[in-house]
């Protein structure tokens, strides 16, 4: 599944600190959309730290990042308080973000297969337009490779 080129699928789902982030109401800001697996996990928490370190470059480019898995909002808190993170992150308990942008995926782990979120990453342009996706994200590097797409906005 590319989105490049389309619309973004909307959505509103509840985020850490109470209320709801609405991908369409983050508008006309470019928005940094990514999905990750898990909180307080290595590759997970490297990646939100390194968002988080990052987070004056973005800000200063006009871009919103979010993060999105399915814990819940109580884990999404616990896992911000332990790291001191500071990107919103949104709990897709029920999966539906997940599916409508194709990261909800068949895993392969020691050749047992399981059903989980593919790390991926998507820049949204301030029209609401996938401007480029990335699929299967490697976390090292990952944020700068990000930076520079957005800086070429």
């Amino acid at each position: 599944m590319d989105l490049t080129g389309q619309h973004a699928p909307d959505f509103t789902l509840p985020r850490d600190g109470g209320g709801d982030v609405t991908l369409s109401a983050l508008r006309p800001a470019p928005v940094v959309l990514y999905f990750y697996p898990r909180d307080d996990t290595p590759g997970c928490t490297t990646e939100a730290i390194e968002f988080t370190a990052a987070l004056a470059e973005f800000e200063a480019a006009g871009v919103k990042i979010v993060g999105v898995s399915r814990d819940t909002v109580a884990k999404h808190e616990k896992f911000i308080a332990k790291h001191g993170l500071g990107i919103p992150l949104v709990a897709d308990e029920e999966g539906t973000v997940c599916e409508a942008y194709g990261t909800w995926v068949e895993k392969n782990m020691y050749g047992k297969k399981s059903m989980g979120i593919e790390r991926a990453t998507f820049l949204i342009g301030g029209d609401g337009t996938v401007v480029r996706e990335w699929r299967k994200v490697k976390v090292k590097g990952h944020v700068e490779e990000v930076l520079e797409a957005v800086k070429g906005l």
